[in-house]
């Protein structure tokens, strides 16, 4: 039997795309079997040059979080040789990826109306920060649009505004995007033609706040800051233990039940405060000590195990480190170690044609000679 199949093989993706949201569409695409081609300037990805951290090698490892299962090559686009190659690419391409600031990209003569005119089966992903409306003189990074979309408006305690540990606008705009890809490949099938995908990063950030987004919507109501604490479920937050914070999550009036028997205070599910999630939501102050009053007289690791025999979802806070221990412990294979570079697994399961790290991040133009040879250059 030979190797499994891949989901993606024999798609050509180019990669102009540079930072987080752009590269990580590639590199997923090239996790699902494409052959991903890293097109940088001679300075190379912004990314390479941010550290700490490095591995081994000295090698950025924010530049791995979004690059492996690529090949690199420099391509000066300001000179006229190196944007013909990079025509050419785009040309050949299944896939093209780009993130330039809207507008810059025509200059080069790399756009998709430019582009599709020769090769009609082309999808070419352009994200930007703001759109290419009123928003497209506007810098497009991750935390202004978590800013400036809202997000931190509701992430932190009461006065103080935090943007998010990591750059999640950037990484759900990239799966929205790689959505939107992979979607346009399938009805290739069906129209012959490729088409041209944009995405913004402040739409997809609207998107990413789900009920805060709807909520707004629905009634006008804008959500504050609330800490750890859930606008619509309570308990539905963290809580202080003997040891450190203890996240809860009661989604109905059944868990908070059992919760209360679990903790040995059974009366609190028969409190008319709290005997509905509504009740609840309106008396969390009142509840959050009565709460911690029983939870203190335990470690967090203790709890955990006694509210996961009654049926309630909780778990320590934990930090990184803790969390890969944890995902060892249940057997979660999440670590990929490819030349000695080690990033995060491809996340889902495909039982016939899995995801597979066949390249680690490039260095920079390590495949220049190649690709060149490939295009008889």
């Amino acid at each position: 039997m030979g190797p499994p199949l891949s989901a993606l093989e024999n798609i050509l993706v180019v990669d102009l795309s540079r930072v987080l949201a752009g590269p990580i569409v590639a590199m997923t695409l090239g996790d699902l079997g494409a052959d991903v081609i890293k097109v940088e300037s001679p300075l190379g990805d912004d990314t390479r040059h941010w550290v700490p951290p490095v591995d081994a090698q000295g090698r950025s490892s924010y530049h791995h979080c979004a690059n492996r299962n690529k090949r690199s090559i420099v391509l000066d686009l300001k000179r006229e040789p190196d944007l013909e190659l990079a025509r050419v690419l785009c040309e050949r391409a299944d896939v093209v990826i780009s993130n330039f600031k809207p507008g810059t990209i025509e200059r080069f003569g790399l756009d998709y109306e430019v582009v599709s005119a020769v090769n009609d089966q082309v999808v070419y992903c352009e994200i930007s920060g703001f759109g290419e409306g009123g928003g497209r003189d506007m810098l497009g990074y991750d935390p202004i649009v978590q800013a400036v979309g809202g997000l931190m408006s509701i992430t932190g305690p009461p006065g103080a505004p935090s943007k998010a540990g990591v750059a999640i606008v950037d990484i759900v705009t990239a799966l929205y995007g790689t959505i939107a890809v992979l979607a346009a490949l399938h009805a290739r099938r069906s129209t012959g033609r490729g088409q041209r995908v944009t995405i913004d990063l402040l739409s997809a950030n609207l998107a990413m706040l789900a009920n805060q987004s709807t909520g707004w919507l629905a009634d006008g109501s804008v959500p504050g800051l609330l800490g750890n604490v859930h606008p619509s479920i309570e308990p539905f937050a963290t809580y202080r233990a003997q040891d450190g914070d203890l996240m809860l999550g009661a989604g109905n009036d059944a868990q908070f039940r059992r919760l209360a028997e679990a903790i040995g205070a059974p009366e609190l599910a028969d409190d008319p405060r709290f005997s509905s999630n509504e009740a609840r939501v309106v008396n969390r102050d009142a509840l959050r000590p009565l709460l911690e009053e029983h939870l203190g007289t335990r470690s967090r690791v203790a709890w955990g195990e006694v509210l996961l025999r009654a049926g309630v979802p909780a778990g320590p806070v934990q930090t990184i480190d803790e969390a890969f221990s944890l995902a060892e412990r249940l057997g979660l294979d999440v670590v990929d170690d490819t030349d000695g570079v080690r990033t995060v697994r491809f996340p889902a399961l495909l039982s016939e044609t899995p995801a597979a790290t066949r390249r680690r991040p490039p260095d920079l133009d390590e495949h220049g000679e190649e690709i060149r040879s490939e295009l008889g250059r």
